[in-house]
This record gives C-alpha cells, sequence and structure tokens, in this order.
C-alpha cells in the first residue's frame, strides 16, 4: 500500500466524534450492545504475562453472536433504505458471517440466498451439514455453491447473476460483496465497535495498552485501527491472520482502512503504514484447518476460562497471542484486550478431528483426563 500521510495526534482534534461520523449511514439494530470486557486471571495464572482481557464479540445475541452482527447492522440499514425484499451474500461452507446473514434477513422480514464456496479441502460430511450450514437450513435460507475458494471477484459475480434472476421475477435484492473492490460498509460496525471499547476503558479503568484480533476479510481490523486513531487513541492493534500471509493480510488492511477513509469523508488519513500490524505464524496450514497451537488454544480457553473458540478465527487468533506472550512481546505491557468474534457453531463441523486432537492434549496436561473423556 502507499503509506498515508502521518497526521499527529494534536492536528486529529479537528475530527468529528465517532458518532457524527457514522451518522449519515443508516442502521440496522441487530446486536445486543455494549458487549462486556471480561477479564482472563486464569488463563493470565497459566500462561503468565500482562493482565489479559477479553473483548466478547461472541455475545452479540444474533443467531448465536459474533462479530458479524456489528457489520451487518451497517449492510442490513442499507437495504432497507433501499426497500430490498431478498440478501445476497457469499462465503466457506462454515461461514459465520453467512448464518449470521440468514437470520439478520429473517429478523428484518428478508428472503435470503447464500453461496457456500469450497475453502477447506479435504472436509468429510460432518462439515458440510453440521454446524453453521445446519444453522443456515433452520434460518430458512436458499443455498447455492461456488466451485472456488481463493476467488472472491467471481464468487460476486456469481452472486450478481443470481441477483438478475431473482430481478426478473421482480425481486429487489441486496448483495454483500466478498472482495475488497467494493464499498467496505461493514467496518462502519467496527469503528463503533472502537469508540465501545475506549468508553468502556474509561469507565472501568482497564489497564489496556494493545489489542489483538482475528483478521480475515480486514473489516474488523481495519473499522476498529481508524476507529481508534478517530478518537485520537494510539493503543497499537495486531491482527492474527487467519486467511492469508502477513505480508497479504498488511497490504489488504491498508486498502481497506483508504477505502474507509473515503467512505467516511475524511479530509485526512487517521492511520499510518506503520499502525498496521499482522502475525501470520499461527496461520499454517491454511484457512480453516488446524494445527497443534489452535488445539491448545481452544483447550486451554475452554479448561481455565469456560470460554469456547471456534477453529478458524478465535481459536488461531489466540493461538497467535499465546505464541506473542510466550514470545516475551508483550512483557513491558500492563495489559491486551482480545476481541472475541464469535464463531462457535463451526465448531461442530469438526468434530472428529477435534475430539481426536483434543484427548491428546488432554493426557499432555492431565494425564486422569483421558479416562475420563473416553
Amino acid at each position: 500500500m502507499s503509506a498515508p500521510v502521518n497526521v499527529p495526534v494534536n492536528q486529529r482534534t479537528h475530527l468529528n466524534t465517532v458518532s457524527k461520523l457514522l451518522a449519515p449511514f443508516p442502521r440496522a439494530r441487530l446486536a445486543h450492545l455494549p458487549t462486556p470486557i471480561d477479564e482472563l486471571v486464569n488463563l493470565n495464572n497459566a500462561v503468565g504475562g500482562p493482565r489479559l482481557f477479553m473483548k466478547r464479540d461472541d455475545c452479540t445475541g444474533l443467531a448465536l453472536g459474533g462479530n458479524k452482527a456489528r457489520k451487518l447492522e451497517y449492510y442490513l440499514g442499507e437495504a432497507m433504505q433501499q426497500k430490498a425484499d431478498t440478501l445476497l451474500i457469499t462465503g466457506a461452507v462454515q461461514s459465520n458471517y453467512v448464518r449470521m446473514a440468514a437470520a439478520a434477513a429473517a429478523k428484518l422480514g428478508m428472503a435470503c440466498h447464500i453461496q457456500l464456496e469450497e475453502r477447506v479441502p479435504d472436509v468429510d460430511e460432518i462439515y458440510r451439514r453440521s454446524g453453521n450450514v445446519l444453522l443456515d437450513r433452520i434460518l430458512g435460507a436458499s443455498i447455492h455453491s461456488y466451485p472456488e475458494g481463493e476467488d472472491e471477484m467471481g464468487a460476486d459475480r456469481c452472486l450478481e447473476g443470481i441477483a438478475r434472476e431473482l430481478r426478473a421475477q421482480g425481486k429487489r435484492p441486496y448483495i454483500i460483496y466478498l472482495s475488497a473492490d467494493h464499498p467496505p460498509l461493514g467496518a462502519l460496525g467496527y469503528v463503533h465497535a472502537a469508540d465501545e471499547i475506549l468508553t468502556q476503558m474509561k469507565q472501568q479503568r482497564l489497564p489496556i495498552e494493545h489489542i489483538v484480533i482475528a483478521s480475515g476479510s480486514a473489516l474488523s481490523h481495519s473499522g476498529l485501527l481508524l476507529g481508534l486513531r478517530a478518537r485520537d487513541s494510539e493503543i497499537p492493534v495486531t491482527g492474527v491472520c487467519v486467511r492469508r500471509s502477513a505480508e497479504l493480510q498488511v497490504e489488504r488492511v491498508g486498502r481497506c482502512v483508504q477505502a474507509l477513509g473515503r467512505l467516511l469523508n475524511l479530509s485526512r488519513p487517521v492511520v499510518t503504514a506503520a499502525d498496521i500490524r499482522a502475525y501470520d505464524r499461527t496461520l499454517a496450514p491454511g484457512y480453516g484447518r488446524l494445527n497443534p497451537e489452535l488445539i491448545e488454544a481452544i483447550g486451554l480457553l475452554g479448561r481455565t476460562e469456560g470460554i469456547l473458540l471456534d477453529p478458524v478465527y478465535t481459536g488461531k487468533a489466540m493461538a497467535g497471542l499465546l505464541a506473542m506472550i510466550r514470545s516475551r512481546k508483550y512483557d513491558h505491557l500492563n495489559g491486551v484486550l482480545f476481541v472475541h468474534t464469535g464463531g462457535i457453531p463451526a465448531l461442530f463441523a469438526y468434530e472428529p478431528a477435534l475430539i481426536s486432537q483434543l484427548n491428546q492434549l488432554a493426557a499432555k496436561l492431565d494425564p486422569d483426563m483421558r479416562e475420563r473423556n473416553t
């Protein structure tokens, strides 16, 4: 990305408040907000490092919760303004976004067509029918398939073809696009989330000096980062890569931040190239695929805090946070906030592999655990 202009803090005070920045955009209220911030005392005792906090965006309330509810509020706000009656969206077979879009459409009285992409290789029948796919069907969505997993523009074109057919039937479809070539309307949800986090930090006197979040489409990462800087907060944000390398993700976040600035009609950039941080050491072997660090993170959070992580986003993001803590990267900080972006239904789609590997982890941590779990 081309480096945005570095605007010193004392020159940013001209920016409107976040509420004024977001006021022009219609919003459909879908999420239970604000979501709480919890301290992870038991996890902290287990791994050391700075105090650990969690922003519970798994508790947004819409169809088992997740961060996508924040994004959908702005897409569905525009859809309702346009008097759309049908929502179209594309995503992976176990997409949380697709599941929550189907729920949002149902809540607002719209039909929903979802397109499921083949992003994860060598999956079994449980993956194809359980978890989010089961919920998609319960929520009444019409399901389409797309054979590729890394062709965002092609997936969007296929949605446009479905939309043309619907218009010919007299429907008024609204498309939530996947590729980064479209305005990042969903990122506005995390501009709002940044304002919410800063307000909670002040009210609860939380010593948060760094934020870690899963980074995939880049909308949550970008919105959070720009929202913080718009409020004159210099808190660093590290996005843990869940789909592509750190190099590619930094570039994508940079493009998204610039597009978001244009969408908000900012007169000058508030995010610098140095602000954009990505970590990919827990990504392999790729999107939606398990690794030992991910399994440990899921097991450790469950056993220490009673909190569930998913195998695609939050599990890998927490694995990244744990790796950074163990590398002593955060020893100088008082507190780190982890954003739990939800995704819990996907756990059930990975049941066979998870059970096998979690039992191995349990035996390593507690020899008596294997016998209790079998």
